[in-house]
């Protein structure tokens, strides 16, 4: 069994499409994706879609970020303009519409969201994840608070600033903090995934027990390389990270809202906090 976390992937879903080619899973393998499907990138349907289909066959392991916390309240609003923020932005609402991006679409219409996308991130994604050895967040941790009471400010909003080991002694794997140099962030105790894929950077794939990574860009690009190939700073060139050979691929952020968040909101999802892994 393999497990694999993978970062923000923000409607990026020619670069997921490549690394799930590059990485073939198998029906024994687990894949937590952090969070931060919708918005940005250009495919959000294409996402939530092949999404949907990975979890179908057992293998996905999903997280909220807070661009699914906004498509969820704009949805409780029924519109993807709420008080004057977006919530849901004019690429991903031409995603469901059929339009390029850029498209003129209706800021209104949230009908053109199917109600299986609706339901996946409603009751099928999860606010944290964990394991034996490692902690799975969008966002932040509160470095002396358990994981139960941990405040949804802190795990959907908050971004990695000098971000301290956690009491559990757990690693923590995360998103949300774009590292623009497309490079993730190894800092021992916490690691950074989001490398800004929808920047045209690197959609970024970890697996956590070997620590070999694949990066996809949405030219469907691929490299490679190695967790201990990266530090608390970018890395010095030449990089070690290198393009995949032919053949190698296997088979087919906002400020905090200023509204108060609605009590009971995420409680109701399932939520399988720990398991052993």
């Amino acid at each position: 069994m393999r497990l694999f976390a993978v970062g923000d992937i923000h409607g990026c879903a020619t670069a997921f499409d490549t690394l799930l080619s590059a990485i073939a899973l198998h029906p024994s393998d687990r894949m937590i994706t952090l969070g931060d499907y919708i918005n940005k990138g250009p495919e959000t349907k294409t996402v939530l879609d092949l999404l949907l289909r990975l979890s179908s066959w057992g293998v996905l392991i999903p997280l909220l970020g807070n661009h699914e916390l906004k498509m969820l309240i704009a949805g409780r609003f029924g519109r993807a303009v709420v008080h004057g923020e977006v919530f849901v932005d004019t690429h991903t609402l031409a995603s469901y519409a059929g339009l390029p991006p850029g498209g003129e679409v209706n800021p209104v219409d949230l009908t053109v969201i199917p109600d299986s996308h609706w339901h996946f991130l409603q009751h099928d994604c999860l606010r944290w994840f964990a394991t034996n050895k490692h902690i799975f967040s969008h966002g932040m941790l509160s470095s002396q608070m358990p994981l139960l009471r941990q405040p949804d400010r802190v795990i959907f909003w908050n971004k990695l600033e000098h971000p301290q080991p956690h009491s559990s002694g757990k690693v923590l794997v995360c998103g949300h903090t774009p590292q623009r140099s497309g490079y993730p962030l190894n800092l021992g105790h916490t690691i950074g995934l989001d490398t800004a894929a929808c920047e045209g950077q690197w959609l970024t794939c970890l697996d956590i027990t070997s620590g070999n990574i694949w990066q996809a860009n949405q030219q469907g690009q691929l490299r490679q390389s190695h967790l201990q190939d990266y530090g608390a700073m970018p890395p010095t060139f030449p990089h070690a990270a290198r393009p995949m050979a032919p053949g190698e691929t296997g088979l087919p952020a906002g400020p905090a809202p200023a509204w108060p968040m609605t009590p009971g909101y995420i409680e109701t999802a399932a939520n399988p906090y720990v398991a052993t892994v």
